[in-house]
């Protein structure tokens, strides 16, 4: 009964109930999830009293007059998704501190208590009315974690969240999305109901897309990166899982199960910055428009949708620097998209369904997914060929499976007409809800499209071609040990200018070669663009802040050669304790060659899970004289590292020293036994 019901419900989703001549295949997406899949592209905002405080994950002990934005404006928020091209907005209504963005009368730790309209405001009010205004979806994030409440971990706390939930869902309207994530950390441990939250958020939004590790509704990706597998099947295994620690393998999240128990899909969750909430200190670290596209390819592109988060910032809007890289994504976007030279090919196809009208090689090329092609049951290898009077570029291929009849292919490629021979261009394994090849330019009059393994007859809605424009590379910024930068670009077409001064760099700023020596041993800002002078086109300028460089630094203890990596200006060298040393604590102590005033110091992760040894409780230590040590400076934990290994920034009050140590107290993953460095670093500026 379950299953038929999955089935109408996807039929209805796409109108398109003939379709029960088509056998369905596996678990199937409920009407919610098929809407919520060709959204692709929404908005994450994480705001609160971190956005103040400049933390990533609060102690809920902080005082909730220090939120106060000067002049929110939800409006803005909306607006600027909608011009970015994105469906929706999902929002931190309640993170791990506790605080309610809207004066919950289940916590005393809310906008109600805060500075901001004199407690008389209501941030969750705003943005769902915005989001009305501009046609987006309403979505809200309740972390279960609350480090504020007095009842968590207690037997009453679930029923204390449960109403927290029905509080935010019966009273702003429509939930396209509920977002979970099973962080369950500090010193005190809540079993949770997830049964109870569930019950709570269905029967008050039954048409909303339930977030976690383990769905029900969409599943997270398993890294935050935004990136899925090559491979991603929108099937998941959950049987023995839980959200949060008790989750599936990163490979299960990631690639999905073929054949898997429930239609769970991959929701790819990233931020634009560093961090997931605002701090001046990454204004200059929002994502280059590469990153961005590399995102969308691998996100959108592989069968996922993308949450990109931009977080407000402390006036209560969304930075600038943000706004204008969403911008310049939709730009591209846009054109890359504009023109399906699809459209003007002649598609046949070597196998079609026969006795369903329903069933064309034309709707392969008809802009819709609500349409569809098929093969017979029989069928599951098969070529579509598009032919074209005139020869034709594109270095883009998308292709779209009917999802409301379940997913289907395992293996295809892509071939050209290559003068007068067939010529492989790109082989890949799924399709799901979306796939989307990025290719070098080819130019042919013959395209094939070829389904070389199915789970059942291949049921594809969508087969497209587009030619991308052309890319200025974003130049890399980089400093050795002896303080000595380089830029560099993918393509070697481009001009690179720089500045060290602070302007931003132009056509008439010093241009950078493999032979122009930047030294900034004592640190300094390096700012690059890259240019074709030819048509004045420019790359978005990247900017890179420098302290002082590691040249006089020297590894203490451990003895090992290795742990020179630590220090020698090198992200992509590692330094982890050795595997017989099974037990934390693990140190790396530092003689920096000559006395200094600290400000703070950081911590680079390495990303490689195969060395792994992240590090997340420390204590950090400095020395005039490498025998007295005292209190440490810094002591805590890195919020978060686990998910987001991106480098950590940790400042404390200025202390002159020549010495420092680094105190791995606990790890990032639990049963890994060793600590690791890609680099650190000290702030003096």
């Amino acid at each position: 009964m379950k299953k038929t019901n999955l089935l109408l419900a996807g039929l209805l989703a796409c109108g398109m109930a003939s379709a029960q001549k088509i056998q369905p295949y596996g678990a199937l997406p409920s009407k919610a999830q098929v809407v919520w899949n060709d959204m692709e592209y929404y908005m994450f905002i994480h705001f609160g009293p971190n956005t103040f405080t400049n933390k990533e994950w609060g102690h809920g002990d902080e005082d909730p007059k220090v939120f106060n934005p000067t002049r929110l404006d939800a409006r803005q928020w909306a607006r600027t998704a909608k011009q970015a091209g994105m469906k929706g907005i999902v929002i931190t209504a309640k993170h791990h501190d506790g605080f309610c963005l809207w004066p919950s009368k289940y916590s005393t730790h809310t906008v109600r208590e805060s500075a901001w309209k004199n407690g008389k405001g209501d941030v969750l009010a705003e943005l769902s009315a915005a989001c009305k205004e501009y046609g987006l979806k309403f979505g809200v994030y309740l972390s279960p974690w609350d480090r504020n409440h007095p009842e968590y971990g207690t037997a009453s706390y679930n029923q204390v969240f449960a109403n927290t939930l029905e509080e935010v869902l019966t009273s702003y309207g429509p939930v396209f999305e509920q977002w979970f994530d099973g962080a369950n950390g500090g010193n005190i441990k809540q079993p949770y109901d997830w049964d109870l939250f569930h019950k709570v958020v269905y029967k008050h939004q039954p048409n909303a897309v339930i977030f976690s590790d383990v769905g029900p509704g969409c599943r997270w990706v398993g890294n935050e990166n935004g990136i899925a597998g090559t491979t991603n099947w929108s099937t998941l295994n959950v049987k023995g899982f839980s959200p949060g620690a008790g989750g599936p393998p990163t490979k299960s999240l990631n690639e999905g199960n073929e054949d898997g128990e429930q239609w769970i899909p991959a929701e790819c969750d990233v931020s634009i910055r560093p961090g997931w909430f605002y701090s001046p200190d990454t204004d200059d670290k929002v994502k280059s428009l590469n990153t961005l596209l590399d995102i969308y390819y691998g996100s959108v592109g592989r069968n996922g949708n993308l949450i990109l988060n931009v977080p407000i910032d402390r006036d209560g809007v969304i930075h600038p620097n943000d706004s204008t890289r969403l911008m310049e994504l939709r730009r591209t976007l846009d054109a890359t998209f504009k023109n399906n030279l699809a459209k003007n090919a002649v598609v046949t196809a070597t196998d079609t369904r026969k006795n369903n009208p329903e069933v064309k090689v034309a709707h392969l090329t008809d802009g819709s997914n609500a349409t569809y092609w098929a093969t017979p049951d029989n069928v599951t290898a098969t070529t579509v060929k598009l032919t074209f009077k005139k020869p034709v570029t594109f270095n883009r291929v998308v292709l779209q499976e009917y999802i409301a009849l379940g997913q289907r292919v395992k293996a295809f490629s892509v071939e050209i007409l290559d003068n007068g021979v067939k010529k492989e261009i790109a082989r890949e394994t799924t399709i799901g809800h979306k796939r989307i090849l990025r290719l070098p330019d080819y130019t042919t009059t013959e395209v094939y499209i070829n389904i070389s393994d199915a789970k059942a007859a291949p049921v594809i809605s969508e087969i497209q071609l587009y030619e991308a424009p052309g890319m200025l590379a974003t130049p890399e910024i980089r400093r050795d040990k002896e303080g000595m930068v380089t830029i560099t670009a993918a393509s070697a077409d481009p001009e690179i200018h720089y500045t060290t001064d602070g302007t931003a760099p132009t056509l008439n700023s010093p241009m950078y070669t493999p032979q122009t020596e930047i030294r900034l041993p004592q640190g300094g800002t390096v700012k690059a663009r890259a240019f074709l002078r030819k048509t004045k086109a420019a790359s978005p300028e990247v900017k890179a802040s420098f302290d002082v460089a590691p040249a006089k630094w020297q590894v203490v203890a451990p003895a090992a050669a290795e742990a020179a990596k630590a220090i020698d200006g090198n992200t992509a060298t590692v330094w982890a304790s050795d595997k017989k040393e099974t037990q934390y604590p693990h140190q790396l102590e530092v003689d920096l060659g000559e006395t200094l005033t600290l400000k703070g110091f950081t911590y680079t992760p390495t990303t490689n899970e195969h060395i792994g040894g992240v590090i997340y409780g420390y204590a950090f230590y400095t020395s005039t004289d490498g025998k007295s040590w005292g209190q440490p400076a810094a002591a805590g934990s890195f919020a978060n590292i686990k998910n987001n290994p991106v480098p950590q920034t940790i400042s404390f009050a200025p202390v002159k020293a020549r010495f420092i140590r680094l105190v791995a107290l606990t790890p990032a993953t639990e049963k890994d036994n060793r600590a690791s460095i890609a680099e650190l670093g000290v702030i003096t500026k």
